[in-house]
């Protein structure tokens, strides 16, 4: 068994990233009258998802994922480093980890920013449930990972 890896406790940066997430989804359903999540997003801006987007509501969607990427390097400009991360080195479980995650996404209609952010606020019943297999899929995953492996 490795060793427990202990997770920073940064509340005010939690709750600044958290206010701006909720920001953003409030600014996209206002202005575009869409959900803020990233699967519908991206989806819809490469045609993968039929009925959505079209041609006025490319421009949007690539700010939006323009912006994710954009934001690192903004802290960068502001800070002189890269927001710190850490990610495994264990390539064939993080494929195995995005293909699980991709598999969920598709089975479930959407992602956690979707569901989680935005259909928690709207009070749907199909996102409760989406957020709860969410949330008892990572305990899981999390239990095993760290006491198993």
């Amino acid at each position: 068994m490795g060793p427990t890896v202990a997770t920073e406790f940064t509340p005010w940066l939690s709750l600044f990233g958290g206010a701006l997430i909720g920001l953003s989804a409030v600014m996209v359903m206002g202005v575009f009258g869409k959900i803020a999540g990233i699967t519908g997003i991206t989806k819809g801006l490469t045609g993968l998802a039929p009925r959505v987007g079209g041609p006025g509501d490319r421009d949007w969607r690539l700010a939006f994922l323009l912006g994710l990427i954009a934001a690192p390097v903004a802290v960068l400009l502001a800070t002189g480093s890269f927001p710190q991360q850490t990610v495994p080195d264990n390539l064939p479980g993080m494929v195995l980890a995005g293909l699980l995650v991709g598999a969920g996404t598709a089975l479930g209609s959407g992602c956690t920013s979707g569901h989680g952010v935005c259909g928690l606020a709207r009070l749907s019943p199909r996102s409760l449930v989406a957020v709860v297999t969410f949330l008892a899929a990572a305990v899981v995953t999390t239990t095993v990972v760290r006491h198993a492996f």
